[in-house]
């Protein structure tokens, strides 16, 4: 039966001379993978919108834990903006790269919609390396590795508060520091305020460049010693911009 679906092109890998398996991220599925049947061929029509990071309704034969079968594609959104840029362009690649990954361990039914926020809120023009901190604050407890932002994370005062701590995983009070690295105020107040904003309604985003590599360098800490998860998009992200 045929069946329509929201979804973003993550992914795709040649299958045969003409054909493309995709991964495409789902509003209704999560991640599924879709035979494209001959739309590499330049007679096909579906051939320019099954590019990657399409955004589009898919009408597809599903299957579940199979390969469904692709038939029509409708754009829902060019994103010329991303598609014009390779700096943006390679931000939604890591978008794409993170959400599949954190589905994997997690197959939350929220991560569509943070995709979808992240990379049209992008299109828009807004910064893609504060929404990319957005997106790993909102997925940490997807991971089992929330961060304990409303208060010391020893002794659970909310007063004097001084840092906040990688290691530990959270605030660190007066009382508690110990020589950790502190970071400033600003940071401790954004990496809070990132758990509980809705993306799809922000309207500004103004953050200092040195809070922006602060916010940036502690969730990479944080990933990379609480998640197990490596992420080559990313890398590629550092050399265009190192952190």
């Amino acid at each position: 039966m045929l069946e329509k679906v929201t979804g973003f092109i993550v992914s795709s890998v040649d299958y045969r001379e003409t054909s493309l398996i995709l991964k495409i991220f789902t509003k209704e599925h999560g991640l599924i993978s879709v035979m494209g049947k001959g739309v590499k061929s330049l007679k096909s029509p579906l051939r320019a919108l099954t590019l990657p990071y399409t955004y589009g309704y898919f009408y597809l034969y599903y299957k579940e834990d199979k390969i469904s079968i692709l038939k029509d594609v409708d754009i829902i959104d060019p994103l010329f903006k991303i598609h014009e840029d390779l700096t943006l362009l390679s931000y939604v690649n890591y978008f794409a790269d993170f959400v599949s990954q954190v589905y994997k361990e997690s197959h939350s039914p929220y991560l569509f919609g943070l995709l979808q926020a992240v990379i049209l809120k992008t299109n828009e023009g807004f910064d893609p390396a504060v929404l990319s901190s957005i997106l790993e604050v909102k997925c940490l407890p997807m991971l089992g590795v929330g961060l304990s932002l409303d208060a010391c994370i020893n002794c659970g005062s909310q007063k004097e508060i001084v840092t906040i701590d990688a290691d530990q995983g959270g605030l660190l009070c007066k009382k508690c520091y110990r020589n950790e690295k502190r970071y400033h105020p600003e940071t401790i107040k954004l990496l809070r305020l990132f758990q509980y904003v809705d993306i799809a309604k922000i309207t500004k985003l103004n953050i200092k460049e040195e809070i922006k590599k602060e916010i940036e360098l502690f969730l990479s800490t944080y990933y990379s010693r609480y998640t197990g998860i490596y992420f080559q998009s990313k890398e590629f992200l550092k050399k265009i911009k190192p952190l």
